[in-house]
């Protein structure tokens, strides 16, 4: 299987369009139809500085004939619909190849994140059945554990390993290796409040859905075909760039300006060499570049807006006053999609409040409290979502692949709930809160703290442990843990980098925890459950005194994930 990127690909069309009720593929090659000579893909030479270090500029009539001929390389390897392959690419410009070859066969993708542990890894692994895995020659290493882990204790073998520049291996097909609908995309993993990831079974749809909502929004959002150029530096593993991003430049016939990942010291400058039109970001960017000392350039771009969501409130207005262009906040999740999605793209935005935007006719929502009784106006509540018309999970997820049960008790009385504490203003505007989820937001991910307190209560150190968020000024919110130390053990800074140490072989970076503190005892109810309101409390006040171990500089990428992205 050649993944060369530096050369051409001779091919004949696949039969994408054959999938019932379109697909991503077929919407790409109507657009490589409409604009062949129009760029498609651009990756700056300094996001490839890892593995090349030269430009990726790909026209849509150039990307199909890759597309094509990569597809015949799946097919021939024994693929069909209904498989699941499982991509380790990072942002690089065979994820995209990969991605459509496989949706013109109706093979859905499991994006894995590098960054991941073994052990994360192997749940997404064991959990999806993928049948085959592409990846990067870097990274085999990495995979091979997690591929061991996965499947021990079961019957199955392992699955095909497909390095760059390899022959694919045939993949047999075998009794239940069919495990995706035959619309599915993607099978993409969220962090949620029952721990371990789950996945998010994604349809076509789904993604055809969500880049015609972004380009339906106007006013400040506003598109034109075949003249955008959409920057991003935000991880093709997550819905924002994989979903929203792609897809909007995909059925608009716009250029997809991916970088491997956000890079402080240098964004102004790629920003106007890339001639971007648009910019993604997540709260962290702002806070982040409005660090630096304002420079004679910061506004020499041809930017017309920011697309994003969590811009602390002291950050927006500033940033918007020296970069010369709006952030727009938007609000969806990975399972609403765009069946239920939200953008402030119109004034007024009440920049600096938290506000998301006004809900618009294609959703209905409730804010309600915690017996699903709506609130009064202008007082906080959970936000319930549907999509408007006879069908209320159009445009939304599929549902969680392998939980029903869980699927359904989200949308317990025919609404989505998303866990997500807004208020109304006056003019219906929405504001986020809080999240009434065990859930920490930090840098743009979502962290389940049961899934971190699961890690670590296994330690022999720890008795017991609650884990939550606390305010971060730069990445929104921070990883604590409170920590009930095991008899015979003493707080000390010692003891708390034992406790991070062990937690990093399990794993990723950004889950650890940045805060440790050592209590006498939990918050717990009379039923023994962890008060998790008062542990926010508790959390609040110990970090404010300075009463916890201060552990944010050890969180650091790995040697070939520099830590200069946040």
């Amino acid at each position: 299987m050649a993944f060369d990127s530096s050369c051409g690909f001779p091919g004949q069309p696949g039969d994408s369009a054959a999938i019932s009720g379109g697909s991503v593929r077929a919407a790409f090659d109507a657009t490589s139809d409409r604009y062949p000579a129009h760029p498609f893909l651009h990756i700056p030479a300094q996001a490839t500085a890892g593995y090349g270090r030269q430009a990726v500029d790909w026209e849509y009539g150039e990307a199909a004939l890759r597309v094509q001929a990569l597809e015949a390389d799946f097919r021939e390897a024994g693929l069909t619909r209904g498989h699941r392959v499982a991509v380790m690419l990072d942002n690089r410009a065979e994820f995209f190849l990969c991605w459509l070859a496989l949706n013109g066969i109706g093979v859905s993708i499991v994006p894995l994140n590098a960054e991941h542990s073994a052990a994360e890894m192997a749940h997404v692994l064991r959990d999806s059945a993928a049948v085959m895995v592409v990846t990067l020659e870097g990274r085999r290493a990495a995979l091979e554990p997690a591929l061991h882990v996965a499947l021990a204790g079961t019957d199955r073998a392992l699955p095909p390993v497909c390095c760059l520049g390899d022959d694919a291996p045939r993949v047999p097909v075998l009794p239940g290796t069919f495990a995706a609908s035959t619309d599915e995309c993607a099978l993409v993993y969220t962090s949620g409040s029952t721990g371990l990831p789950k996945g998010c079974m994604l349809s076509n749809a789904y993604m055809l859905a969500f880049g015609r909502w972004y380009l339906s929004l106007g006013g400040l959002c506003t598109i034109e075909p075949g003249a955008e150029r959409l920057i991003t530096p935000l991880p093709l593993v997550h819905m924002n760039a994989l979903a929203c991003s792609s897809m909007a430049m995909i059925l608009s016939g716009g250029c997809i300006i991916q970088l491997d990942r956000f890079h402080p010291g240098t964004w102004a400058q790629t920003v106007a060499q890339s001639g971007a039109t648009i910019v993604h970001y997540l709260g962290v960017m702002p806070a982040i570049l409005l660090q630096f000392p304002p420079q004679p350039g910061d506004r020499a771009h041809a930017v017309k807006f920011g697309f994003g969501a969590g811009v602390h409130p002291k950050h927006q207005a500033a940033f918007e006053a020296r970069f010369g262009f709006p952030l727009v906040e938007s609000w969806s999740m990975t399972e609403v999609g765009a069946g239920a999605a939200v953008a402030a793209n119109v004034e007024p935005r009440h920049a600096g409040s938290r506000c998301f935007g006004r809900p618009s006719g294609h959703m209905e929502y409730r804010i309600v409290d915690d017996a699903g009784v709506d609130v009064p106006p202008g007082s906080s509540g959970e936000l319930w979502v549907r999509a408007a018309g006879p069908d209320p999970r159009a445009g939304f997820f599929s549902g969680y692949a392998n939980q029903p049960e869980l699927t359904e008790a989200a949308w317990a009385g025919d609404y989505f709930h998303t866990g997500d504490i807004v208020r109304a203003g006056s003019d219906g505007a929405l504001h986020f809160v809080d999240r009434k989820k065990s859930i920490i937001r930090r840098s743009g991910e979502n962290i389940a703290s049961l899934e971190v307190e699961a890690v670590l209560n296994q330690l022999p150190v720890v008795r017991n442990v609650g884990v939550g968020p606390v305010e971060d000024e730069t990445r929104g919110e921070e990883v604590m843990a409170c920590v009930e130390l095991a008899a015979g053990h003493a707080p000390s800074h010692e003891v708390a980098l034992q406790i991070f140490e062990a937690a990093a072989q399990r794993l990723a970076y950004y889950k650890l925890p940045g805060y440790i503190a050592f209590v006498s005892a939990l918050p717990l109810t009379a039923s023994q459950k962890l008060q998790r309101g008062v542990l926010r409390e508790i959390m609040r006040r110990l970090a404010s005194e300075g009463a916890a171990f201060d552990l944010r500089a050890l969180k650091k990428r790995s040697a070939a994930h520099p830590a200069d992205n946040a």
